[in-house]
């Protein structure tokens, strides 16, 4: 007789009516929930007893954001609906939407704009975009589009089938007794004497014993905390800040340029909020339209006060460390900053439109270049990353500047973030007159090489078992 429980026997009489079934059915008429049948199926497959076919498939599903367009269409469609021919751009941009639903407009090729007016091309063909959005089992470039714009996210979704085996079936027929059996000795049946009118379960000394989990740190904030450790025995502070910022702050102050690519709206999360510039504002903005008091020539053109109003999501953390540095001008200043950034992307195993980011910041009156790359190989070599090389970079910030790389067997020398030192657009205009190295990584890469993680999307998921099997690995720097 093969060894099994009762509930597994309830379960082969029931699933011997039947012959297959799904867990639901199971479920219901065995009064166990879907994943107590699941289990006890999965210890029927390995005596050969039942068979189970898991499939599972990716399923599409609108944002909230995404079933407000299925009902009223993409924003370029409705706004290019809410005027005739031509419209001032002025008076268009005022409208609801038109920060999103110009530039898409423009892309698609449904308007042109020129001398201050914006006109229709004529040419507005429903696009497999729009098609998508109401008919999401199309599939196609439709759905990759709306996939990027953050308006539908994938799910996969589990099914199985149980089927009894011949083996199974037989051993149906010689019958099964339902006879509960007592897999526990308490105290109470031994000193009572009961124990000997109870039927006992079979049991194997060889049999393991059930894991024990014991309480854990998740893998990815422990990492977090290994770094800031680090940091602090290196003589940092650790400083905070909101993740709503203004673009002056997170852009205008870094000296990049109001037209910068980074700042579109494919790039960047913009709210509708406003924020006050902060007292010596026009500093920055002579800077950027001529260099102001410093020996740089500036970007040229007229610099708009409103673009830097605007509020976002703080797409990096030097937003925090430049007003840091405001705050406290005199040297000497050593900051750190690990916080969630921002960024309109994509998701796949490498991307994801929120994610952690390290800036640090020292200030002194006689820091240079040569100061910088101690303290990222000092701060690497704590990390784990024995070796570590650096080669030229450019940001719009920074001036000279490097990208630091480590080496990590099997995958060879590995970019891990960019550093520099304050150019003097940066510093000059916010009452910053000594030298300020600077430097910012992704912790989620470095977080990926040390767990051998293909997939950044496993730092955040719900995974249980991927937390208790990860290893608690000692701390290079100490801690």
């Amino acid at each position: 007789m093969v060894d099994l429980t009762r509930n597994e026997k309830r379960l082969l009489i029931a699933l011997g009516s039947r012959k297959t079934a799904g867990p639901a059915e199971l479920a219901g008429e065995l009064g166990m929930t879907e994943d107590a049948v699941i289990q006890h199926t999965l210890r029927l497959q390995e005596r050969g007893l039942a068979d189970v076919e898991i499939q599972v498939q990716s399923r599409f599903r609108l944002t909230p954001e995404g079933e407000e367009y299925a009902q009223k269409g993409l924003p370029e469609r409705q706004l290019l609906e809410s005027f005739d021919t031509r419209i001032p751009l002025k008076e268009l941009t005022a409208r609801p939407l038109s920060s999103i639903a110009i530039g898409w407009m423009r892309r698609k090729g449904w308007v042109s704009i020129r001398d201050g007016m914006v006109e229709k091309t004529g040419q507005s063909p429903v696009g497999e975009d729009e098609i998508a959005l109401r008919h999401l089992e199309t599939g196609g470039k439709g759905v990759a589009d709306l996939r990027k714009r953050g308006l539908l996210t994938e799910e996969s979704v589990t099914t199985y089938r149980i089927t009894l085996t011949r083996a199974g079936e037989e051993l149906l027929r010689q019958g099964i007794d339902l006879t509960e059996e007592v897999d526990v000795l308490s105290r109470e049946l031994i000193t009572s004497g009961r124990w000997r009118e109870v039927r006992l379960r079979r049991y194997s000394v060889e049999t393991l014993p059930r894991r024990i989990y014991l309480g854990k740190v998740h893998p990815y904030r422990r990492l977090l905390d290994e770094m800031r450790q680090n940091l602090l025995q290196m003589g940092f502070t650790e400083i905070y800040g909101d993740i709503v910022q203004s673009s002056f702050w997170n852009f205008d102050a870094l000296f990049q340029p109001q037209d910068h690519p980074a700042r579109e709206m494919q790039d960047t999360f913009y709210l509708d909020l406003m924020e006050a510039l902060p007292r010596g504002w026009e500093a920055v903005r002579d800077t950027h339209e001529a260099g102001g008091k410093t020996s740089s020539t500036g970007w040229g053109g007229v610099w708009d006060r409103t673009k830097a109003e605007r509020c976002v999501l703080r797409t990096h953390t030097t937003s925090l460390t430049i007003q840091h540095l405001v705050r406290h001008p005199h040297p000497p200043v050593k900051a750190f900053c690990i916080g969630r950034v921002y960024r309109r992307e994509a998701i796949d195993p490498t991307h994801l439109p929120e994610f952690e980011q390290l800036e640090g910041v020292v200030m002194d009156r006689d820091v240079n270049f040569r100061h910088l790359l101690g303290i990222l190989r000092e701060f690497y070599v704590l990390m784990g990353f024995e070796n570590v090389r650096f080669r030229p970079g450019y940001f719009p910030y920074t001036e000279p500047s490097v990208e630091p790389e480590v080496w990590v067997d099997g995958l060879g020398w590995v970019e891990l973030g960019g550093a520099g030192v304050f150019r003097e657009e940066v510093t000059a205009p916010c009452g910053i007159s000594y030298p300020v190295l600077a430097w910012g990584l992704g912790v989620s890469r470095v977080a990926m090489l040390k767990m051998g993680l293909k997939d950044l999307r496993q730092l955040y998921r719900s995974d249980v078992d991927w937390v208790r099997d990860t290893p608690v690995l000692p701390s290079r720097g100490g801690t």
